[in-house]
């Protein structure tokens, strides 16, 4: 049977998915067949597997692991859309839409019992389960029902890494007070603690770590400095507020004169906006999360990302007036899954999608296409051959990505159909279904270029150099500054 670490948190967005990833890549590295597990996770940046959709950070710690991810890394994915409610996935599949209370009345066994089932076929399978847990491991609030952390340790007989994130401050009172409020039984598992995101000089923060370890016996195992490796966010914490403006990818030295701005309307209930990293990444272009009521003024292109409530979230940009000033907007214009869906002239069976009872809405009418729902979900791989045209003119060959959607959408005119007859475009407007679009080279390069030549933007020569790996980076962060110590694990 294999061992379990449970790399929980005092809080969200400390780093565990990081360490987690690290952790992977790095006992792989050493030949150890190690698999990652998250027994309960809430996201709504999914991957497709070939059993269904799971959460991305366990996709991405799969990919870390060099094992092929299944819905036995992630099997129950709560995925929220609004309203209080989820969609549900259990081993990969949709079960319904529910409020909190209603999934730990009816639903909470069930998910118990796949998550047991999950981790023990890992544990079969592997010598090591990474597990990771989900916000603070220390809400009472849940202890009884907190499957992802306090159940995963008791079913999966786990030691617990407990991670801390140092920049939100008071990260010794953070620690502490975790390591109070944990049930006893659990408090036992804690073999160590990991500080993350520290600037500055470390020996400034030696006597408070002494502090610690000295009141609480719990050795501190590393300090991990700010550092990002580049592995997909997880979930919109990362993202500015729905009123807020943030920018991605200005730090690259790029000269703003020199450089193109895509604007991401920052949609109230925004779904797999990975989707938007790839563009980021790339030198003299700033990714723009703005809110619905913002202007455009500035943008150089436009991209709607995916939704999972497209319904919804149309109506907030209708309310906001987006769709004028989107209309008055002569750039280059990317429709992602949901954004696709708001592209076209109209929305049937809407009630299916949104949480009110309209039977049909307009869409933003950019794209002659319309999009009826229905109950059945589309959750898979694919490869198609992409003709280019519209704001990916100039790409060609095949392209690759996930489908995750509700629904499907078909012309009610002529209109050029890029992706293997499927999307649809004009000369400015493009709408797809496909996911991870922009990882694909030369989908990127083309809306790159092109964005450049609308804007009127000369683009100094970029050389080609290869982007570091984020699940080695992810490694070498771990290895560097994390000692295995009392860990079930060694490196």
């Amino acid at each position: 049977m294999a061992e379990t670490l449970l790399v929980a948190g005092t809080a969200s967005h400390v780093g565990k998915s990081t360490i987690a990833a690290g952790l992977c890549r790095l006992l792989a590295d050493r030949g150890v067949s190690v698999a990652p597990f998250k027994a309960q996770n809430m996201s709504n940046n999914a991957r497709a597997t070939p059993g269904g959709e799971i959460g991305v950070s366990q996709y991405v710690q799969a990919r870390a692991a060099r094992v092929s991810p299944t819905t036995d890394h992630n099997p129950v994915l709560l995925k929220p859309r609004g309203d209080g409610e989820s969609q549900l996935v259990v081993d990969g599949a949709a079960v319904g839409d529910y409020a909190a209370g209603q999934y730990y009345e009816d639903h909470w066994d069930d998910a118990l019992a796949a998550a047991r089932a999950a981790h023990a076929r890992l544990a079969a399978a592997h010598d090591v389960v990474v597990a990771e847990g989900a916000g603070s491991i220390a809400e009472i609030n849940l202890h009884d029902r907190d499957l992802a952390n306090v159940e995963t340790a008791r079913f999966a007989d786990a030691d617990v890494l407990l991670v801390a994130d140092i920049e939100r401050g008071g990260v010794f009172a953070s620690l502490v007070g975790t390591l109070e409020l944990v049930p006893g039984d659990i408090r036992d598992r804690i073999a160590g603690a990991v500080v993350t995101k520290f600037r500055g000089d470390q020996s400034l923060l030696a006597p408070g770590l002494d502090a610690f370890e000295e009141r609480t016996g719990v050795p501190v195992l590393g300090v991990l400095p700010y550092d990002d490796p580049g592995l997909p966010e997880e979930d919109s914490v990362a993202l500015p507020p729905v009123g807020e403006r943030a920018v991605r990818g200005a730090d690259d030295g790029v000269p703003d004169h020199q450089s193109v701005t895509v604007a991401v309307p920052r949609l109230p209930r925004i779904s797999n906006f990975t989707d938007l990293q790839p563009l980021a990444a790339e030198p003299g272009v700033r990714v723009a999360y703005v809110p619905p009521s913002a202007s455009l003024d500035g943008a150089d292109a436009v991209v709607l990302p995916g939704s999972k409530n497209t319904v919804d979230d149309l109506l907030a940009l209708r309310e906001a007036g987006f769709d004028e000033r989107l209309a008055g907007f002569d750039g280059p214009v990317v429709g992602l899954c949901g954004g696709y869906q708001m592209l076209g002239e109209t929305i049937s069976n809407a009630s299916l999608e949104g949480t009110g009872d309209e039977d049909r809405i307009d869409g933003l009418g950019l794209l002659p296409v319309r999009t009826v729902f229905s109950a059945e979900k589309t959750v898979e791989h694919v490869e198609r051959e992409l003709d280019g045209v519209g704001p990916l003119a100039g790409a060609g060959g095949t392209v690759s990505g996930y489908e995750i959607h509700m629904g499907d959408s078909e012309p009610t005119a002529d209109v050029a159909r890029p992706f293997d007859g499927t999307g649809a475009a004009t000369a400015r407007v493009l709408g797809t279904y496909l996911h991870d679009l922009f990882t694909n080279r030369t989908a990127r390069d083309a809306f790159v270029r092109n964005t450049f030549e609308a804007a009127g933007v000369a683009r100094d020569p970029v050389e080609s150099t290869a982007r570091p790996d984020p699940y080695d980076r992810a490694a070498e962060l771990v290895e560097t500054h994390v000692e295995p110590g009392p860990l079930p694990v060694d490196w």
